[in-house]
């Protein structure tokens, strides 16, 4: 079942594996990471971005200009998945390369954290910005990391092995990285502030 779901891939470093596409009702990317689409023969839906990493533009597609530089070529393809109607998006290739582009889409992610549902999938596993209480399933024995963006209050885990209980993270202070599941299920939860979860398998 696709549950109006979006595949969608950004100019970081590439996936090694690619999803099974079958899940996914939409496939799109950002201009610089089109050209790993066709060396894969996969067709995406449409394409944004300014489009001055591309020789010669598609024709068989949908590409769709977006020259505004105020604006990330993620934020920009968000708006017009939001404007498209699809909110469950997974975003591969947001990590690796340069790194100000991650710690910029992580910055993205949090101002859409009320519009969009945001996955991020690696080499190494996935993150996402948590809900303010979360069940994490299917996760013994993985690294989890709890970090704060920059800051989260009074947070609480069952099913980790170094548990918190009533704990602030502060990005700079202090932040829960490397931790592990010792149980199937996890949950976490926060009063306020942004907590992202890495997930690593």
């Amino acid at each position: 079942m696709k549950m109006n779901k979006v595949f969608l891939l950004l100019n970081g470093e590439q996936p090694k594996k690619l999803p099974d596409f079958s899940n996914y009702e939409i496939i799109c990317a950002t201009d610089g990471a089109y050209q790993y689409l066709l060396e894969n023969k996969i067709t995406p839906h449409f394409i944004s971005g300014d489009f001055d990493s591309l020789k010669k533009l598609p024709i068989e597609i949908e590409a769709i200009e977006t020259p505004d530089q105020n604006f990330t070529d993620f934020d920009k393809i968000l708006q017009i998945l939001f404007d498209k109607g699809h909110t469950n998006i997974d975003v591969f290739g947001a990590s690796g390369k340069e790194q100000d582009h991650f710690l910029g889409n992580l910055n993205t992610a949090i101002a859409w954290k009320e519009k969009l549902k945001i996955t991020f999938f690696d080499n190494h596993g996935s993150y996402f910005l948590a809900n303010k209480k979360i069940k994490i399933s299917n996760c013994k024995h993985k690294i989890i990391s709890l970090v704060p963006f920059p800051e989260a209050k009074e947070i609480h885990t069952k099913g980790l092995q170094y548990s918190l209980n009533n704990e602030d993270l502060v990005f700079g202070k202090r932040i829960g990285t490397r931790n592990k599941a010792i149980e199937n299920e996890v949950e976490i939860s926060f009063t306020s502030g942004n907590l992202f979860i890495f997930i690593n398998d």
